[in-house]
């Protein structure tokens, strides 16, 4: 089957989202031994200048590169504007957005506006009457086609998306001079298991150091911002207690975007600790649904059923079946408003802390783990398409064999309760990809 590409036309699918070396001191023995050679130290020191010498020019002349870039790594490249080319109507157009259409909404800025959940939960908020500003850098992790489409869904709906890196220090204080934004939903993060393996430098970049310059802003704004981010299952990693509970270890990660997620929650706790941000994380358990992520297991088998193509699934070692605890985009978003709703204010200003400040951890799943294989027939029935599989052993990726949210706390502090099982939620996935992307039926008769 040819390509399939995108089908503008069907953007208004709008998705069914509710509501530092120190150096010794000489010793003796060096300086003798420099004496014995008298003719050392002056050629020592005539190659060393040199040497030195052609190290900084070369320095000089040559121009800053990504440092995850060569070695076959896909460059994340964006294409942001920088602030000093935005203007008085680029401010009015971001307080616009961010204005809610009551005096008791919340003025929220979500980062990675442009991603899957990002923009659900985009959506969700400004129904409810909550102002929203987005936040993405578009970069070239899967297809910007895809995320500009979501972002026209989102412009429909009144919400701007500022394109920009979180990592943009300037860029975040001008937005925070120009709204004064009562939470942030930050979404934004370089996901997936396996890409960190080619380009381990792009998850400390979103992951790590970004997380960092997102806090720093909202610990100087005033009022200080609540929080809610997106963690995720993947920091329980190699922990082999079902189901995953919030007070299970979550020390031994299997891949580094997992310690990044987890280096994310420590980080949290510190500027919670020094500087009185209120910070709420929610761990999310394989999230899917319309508007989904290409490099996603369901996604990228949906693609290739309906083109003949044959699609690999992996077993355990000992043959077993990889379950994933399957979780719908539209309960993820709920478990996300509910966060956003009980998060307490922030007690800091100015980046001092004047008392204790809430933080969370909570569990985003949907409790019944589906075995790989199960979702494969329920593609293979909705599509009417017979899968060509291809099982092979698990490859040391960073994936884990099986995910388990335990919710008992979500559903008890947040009213967390999902609802959708994998078959529903598939259905309505499969509904958007084929009036996305067109069928082959409709791709024949151009």
């Amino acid at each position: 089957m040819a390509q399939l590409k995108p089908i503008l036309t069907h953007l208004d699918a709008i998705p069914s989202t509710p509501g530092k070396f120190k150096s010794d001191k000489s010793s003796p023995y060096g300086l003798y031994r420099l004496r014995f050679h008298p003719t050392l130290f002056p050629r020592f020191t005539f190659w060393s200048f040199f040497f030195i010498f052609f190290i900084v020019l070369f320095l000089f002349f040559s121009s800053p590169t990504n440092p995850t870039a060569g070695n076959n790594r896909r460059s994340l490249k964006n294409t942001v504007s920088p602030p000093a080319a935005l203007g008085t109507n680029w401010e009015r157009r971001v307080r616009a957005s961010a204005r809610p259409r009551s005096k008791t909404g919340f003025t929220v800025l979500v980062t990675g506006a442009a991603g899957f959940v990002g923009t659900h939960v985009s959506l969700a908020l400004k129904r409810r009457g909550d102002g929203v500003l987005g936040l993405d850098n578009f970069n070239h992790y899967y297809d910007v086609g895809l995320k500009k489409a979501r972002q026209a869904l989102l412009e429909r709906s009144g919400i701007m998306i500022v394109e920009g890196d979180i990592n943009d220090a300037v860029l975040l204080r001008k937005l925070f001079d120009a709204v004064a934004f009562t939470h942030v939903m930050h979404m934004a993060a370089q996901a997936g298991v396996r890409y960190a393996m080619q380009n381990p430098g792009s998850y400390v970049h979103s992951n790590i150091a970004g997380f960092v310059s997102l806090l720093e802003a909202c610990k100087t704004a005033n009022p200080q911002p609540s929080i809610v981010w997106a963690s995720s299952s993947s920091v329980y990693g190699l922990n082999s207690k079902v189901p995953f509970s919030e007070k299970d270890r979550t020390d031994q990660p299997a891949s580094l975007y997992a310690a990044t997620k987890k280096a994310g929650e420590e980080i949290a706790h510190t500027y919670n600790h020094i500087h009185g941000l209120s910070i709420t994380g929610l761990r999310f358990f394989t999230v899917y649904g319309p508007w989904g992520r290409p490099d996603m297991a369901y996604f990228f088998f949906t693609k290739d059923i309906l083109r003949g193509k044959e699609i690999k699934i992996f077993e355990t070692s000992d043959h077993g079946s990889v379950a994933r605890d399957f979780t719908y985009v539209d309960d993820v978003v709920k478990g996300c408003l509910a966060a956003l709703d009980t998060a307490k204010k922030s007690t800091g200003s100015g980046g001092k802390k004047k008392g204790a400040a809430q933080l969370r951890i909570y569990n985003l799943g949907n409790t019944k783990p589906v075995p790989v294989g199960r979702l494969v027939s329920i593609l293979e029935k909705l599509l009417k398409v017979k899968a060509k599989k291809k099982i092979l052993p698990m490859p040391r990726n960073g994936d884990v064999p099986f995910t388990h949210a335990n919710i008992t706390l979500a559903h008890k502090e947040l009213g967390y309760k999902p609802t959708t099982d994998l078959e529903m939620g598939l259905k309505k996935f499969v509904k958007w990809y084929v009036n996305y992307y067109g069928s082959k039926k409709k791709k024949s008769a151009w």
